[in-house]
């Protein structure tokens, strides 16, 4: 399984706080941008971590000037136990 940008689903194994986005066309006058926002979960720490991730995309919107937010979706990332170690959160919105 991949992310949306095509990279692994687990970078470095979750550890790193990371974006990419990227430009794509659907149709020939609407133009979506896709934002993905990474953050590692560590235990007792996730609340905090929660509302840093909330933060960073709220002042990408805000930032951007962004007219409609068409999705958001968040997935997690697991190590080899199974445990939950990092969210994935992908904006897709109207510039």
């Amino acid at each position: 399984m991949a992310r949306p940008d095509g990279g692994p689903l687990a970078p470095g194994c979750g550890r790193q706080t990371g974006e990419k986005e990227r430009m794509f066309r659907m149709g020939e006058k609407k133009g979506y941008k896709v934002k993905t926002f990474t953050t590692e979960l560590k235990i007792f720490q996730t609340i905090r971590e929660l509302e840093v991730l909330d933060d960073k995309v709220n002042r990408f919107i805000a930032g951007n000037k962004v007219k409609k937010v068409v999705s958001v979706s968040d997935t997690t990332t697991t190590d080899n136990t199974g445990a939950t170690i990092g969210l994935i959160r992908v904006l897709t919105c109207e510039s």
